[in-house]
């Protein structure tokens, strides 16, 4: 059963960077400021104070709910009648963009309707992490590859939090960024994830996608109840659509839990449970994982080396930590993330360059 919703009153101190008075206590805050609007100081709020107060790693901070001060006056777009969030009070209009109804006469034995011609290759991510690695890479593989990014479930739903989507975006490593339900809040709106993927490949002249979840991703200590179970769902959505496949595989040389250590049960877990084989680019150089992935891969699912340049990605300027680690200390996590990079330049059919 789910707890009841954990808000408190506050009041805005400091607009950049986004800080709340709860109670006395000047907390840090995040607002989604294209749903909210603008926050000023002086602005009476409420926030969900939860994850701060579970000391949350990445989501510890409040998140505003609604500006009592400014925030009311607020309207969506008129003509659209397509709802996000739907029955939760910050649902909202949206323009999604999947294709009109097109009639599917047949579907073949493969599972791919005929009607989708395009060979677009998608490359799923096992978390968020892995984006700003895998763009770049997927840059020096081919220098004029349209590579853009649909976020999915799994992790934060917002689409203006992801800073590395951003900063893609302005260094023009990444072409476009989708939010497909139940994210929401980027450049285009997709209500499913295979919407997102099939209009990617047939109306917005993307050589390739990058799909994955936003920041933070869930989890829970379980086998089935995290984030990364969305990989799943997302890999099967583009067989489903004829367009060749790749998992990009969570690996770790120093994660502290056992389980992501040096293969994430995430990544086992996923590829235990496809129904259909999918690519798995590996990183050259590190036979431990090879050797694992390999045994979980079976006869089913093709594993791919490809190298990775490390120094490369650390000299870019793109961000280079993950959960508080840099290269150097977990040097496998971004090799895994470049080498699928470099992967899905190789797997496009615009890979030129």
């Amino acid at each position: 059963m789910s707890g009841r919703l954990k808000l408190r009153r506050g009041v805005v101190v400091s607009a950049e960077p986004l800080v709340v008075e709860v109670d006395g206590e000047r907390r840090a805050a995040w607002a989604d400021t294209a749903l909210l609007g603008e926050m000023r100081e002086g602005d009476e709020v409420v926030v969900n104070v939860e994850a701060q107060d579970l000391g949350l790693g990445s989501g510890g901070f409040d998140v505003v709910h609604v500006n009592l001060t400014r925030g009311l006056q607020g309207g969506g777009p008129e003509g659209e009648h397509v709802m996000k969030l739907n029955y939760t009070s910050l649902q909202h209009t949206v323009d999604p963009i999947e294709l009109p109804v097109r009639l599917i006469p047949d579907i073949p034995g493969k599972g791919a309707p005929e009607e989708v011609k395009a060979i677009m290759p998608v490359l799923v991510l096992p978390l968020h992490g892995h984006l700003a690695p895998v763009a770049w890479a997927a840059a020096q593989g081919a220098t004029e590859l349209k590579v853009g990014y649909v976020q999915t479930g799994g992790g934060a739903l917002p689409g203006s939090l992801s800073r590395d989507a951003a900063e893609l975006r302005e260094r023009g490593l990444l072409c476009g960024h989708v939010t497909a339900a139940p994210s929401y809040g980027g450049e285009h709106e997709a209500l499913s994830v295979a919407g997102a993927l099939d209009a990617a490949a047939q109306s917005l002249g993307w050589d390739a996608a990058i799909a994955g979840p936003g920041p933070g991703i869930i989890g829970s200590d379980t086998h089935l109840g995290h984030g990364g179970i969305a990989a799943l769902d997302t890999a099967h959505a583009s067989l489903a659509l004829g367009l060749p496949t790749l998992l990009s595989p969570r690996l770790s040389s120093a994660d502290p839990r056992e389980r992501h250590r040096p293969v994430s049960h995430h990544t086992l877990t996923v590829l235990q449970m496809l129904l259909a084989p999918v690519e798995i680019p590996v990183p050259t150089g590190d036979p431990v994982p090879i050797a694992i992935l390999a045994t979980a891969a079976g006869w089913r699912h093709r594993l791919t080396e490809a190298q990775a340049d490390l120094t490369g990605y650390e000299t870019s300027g793109l961000p280079a930590r993950t959960m508080g680690r840099t290269i150097a200390e977990d040097p496998l996590f971004f090799a895994a993330a470049l080498a699928s990079g470099g992967a899905l330049a190789a797997s496009s059919a615009g890979g030129v360059g």
